[in-house]
């Protein structure tokens, strides 16, 4: 385990005591998150919970026909697996991984065991959830009522919140999927943050540069998801 990569830099490891955090250490496998990687597909059978310290995982509900949109995603805050926190097994939704990078992984049966325990890590556990909640209910509401360009601000925003720097590996077509949109739209909004000097983007990168500019065009569905990151965070 090198002092680059270490599981304290997952905010719910890194908020557990130290005897819980001992207790799991030698249990904690750090594992490469690459780009699209299906971290677990839908109702199959979980056999892990993830902490993602540098890579961003998004969560999707799959339609029959194939088509996709994404509801939530996971980064250095939290966790992926949480069913398994409330006895189940699988998920009805698809975890893949948007921002490569890495992570850490713990099997279902020693987070069972540590369950078991009532550690901190169970408290830490249903807060994240919460949180999560939160998240997927204003991302349904920001897909209803906002317009593309604050959608896309909220985008970037939460992407930003999750990882160093102001930059982003992504092209526009991963973008669109997320948001449920054509090709064409995510360009156009874009284009026109691009040409008023907030982001810069070329061949598949996407660079930040006036942070408080995007953050005063947001939608306050970011407002709100960003009060209870924080919250839960602190």
């Amino acid at each position: 385990m090198s002092l680059m990569s270490t599981p304290r830099q997952n905010h719910i490891l890194a908020a557990l005591p130290d005897t819980d955090y001992i207790r799991l250490l030698p249990h904690l496998e750090h594992i490469s998150m690459p780009l699209e990687w299906i971290v677990y597909e839908a109702d199959c059978p979980l056999g892990y919970l993830y902490f993602p310290t540098t890579c961003i995982i998004s969560l999707f509900h799959v339609l029959e026909s194939g088509a996709s949109t994404e509801f939530a995603i996971t980064g250095n805050e939290g966790m992926v697996g949480i069913s398994l926190f409330m006895g189940s097994t699988s998920m009805p939704s698809e975890a893949r991984v948007q921002i490569a990078g890495s992570g850490y992984r713990l099997k279902a049966n020693v987070l069972k065991k540590e369950l078991m325990l009532n550690s901190k890590l169970q408290y830490l556990g249903l807060r994240y959830i919460q949180m999560l909640m939160i998240q997927m209910a204003q991302t349904a509401v920001c897909n209803r009522h906002h317009y593309l360009g604050q959608q896309l601000c909220r985008w970037l925003l939460l992407r930003l919140d999750r990882l160093p720097g102001n930059d982003l590996a992504i092209t526009q077509e991963q973008i669109a999927n997320d948001l449920g949109v054509r090709r064409e739209s995510v360009t156009e909004a874009a284009g026109k943050l691009q040409m008023e000097g907030l982001i810069h983007y070329h061949r598949g990168h996407i660079s930040v540069l006036d942070r408080k500019e995007l953050e005063s065009r947001v939608c306050e569905c970011y407002v709100v998801q960003k009060r209870e990151f924080d919250r839960v965070l602190s």
